[in-house]
């Protein structure tokens, strides 16, 4: 388990800060052989319904956008590629990740990638007062509302979930 002592700020942190948007670092002790997000909840002793994990997809029409849902949730596909205006969307390879972003898997968050993509945050997200997303690296958490994380975004709240939650041995 990895846990940094000191919380720095992040580049997602810095830009929130700038546009005077409030949040919350929460630090968690991650496990570099163990990144789900059910790990993240349990650490944060957060329900999974409120941890949001962000997923990269690639379209065959408009190219990349970020799927944020929550950590017990897989993205629907067909739903994502249609709320994107895609015929067909596929998850990009852990390997482009890194020089697509600027993130690593793990802690990929939509705030401060390198180049802004279309963002889609699953509409369960809007129940909520606050959620958590990455903060831009492993161990770190952003609590902020969603309401706050759209403006700032720009996502579209949608339905791009499959119908079923994942129980918890498939997370």
């Amino acid at each position: 388990m990895c846990a940094s002592p000191k919380i720095q700020k992040t580049n997602a942190a810095r830009l929130l800060d700038r546009a005077r948007i409030a949040y919350e670092l929460v630090p968690y002790k991650f496990d570099p052989e163990d990144l789900a997000a059910q790990h993240v909840a349990e650490e944060l002793g957060e329900p999974i319904e409120q941890v949001y994990k962000t997923l990269v997809l690639h379209g065959d029409r408009t190219g990349h956008f970020v799927c944020v849902l929550a950590g017990n949730r897989e993205v629907d596909l067909k739903k994502a590629a249609k709320a994107s205006g895609n015929k067909k969307a596929e998850m990009i390879h852990v390997k482009e990740l890194l020089p697509l972003t600027g993130y690593i898997r793990g802690g990929c968050t939509a705030i401060g990638m390198k180049k802004p993509f279309p963002v889609f945050l699953q509409k369960d997200a809007a129940a909520f007062p606050v959620f958590y997303v990455s903060a831009g690296q492993r161990g770190l958490q952003l609590k902020l509302s969603p309401k706050d994380y759209i403006s700032y975004t720009g996502a579209t709240l949608c339905d791009i979930a499959a119908d079923e939650p994942q129980s918890e041995t498939e997370q």
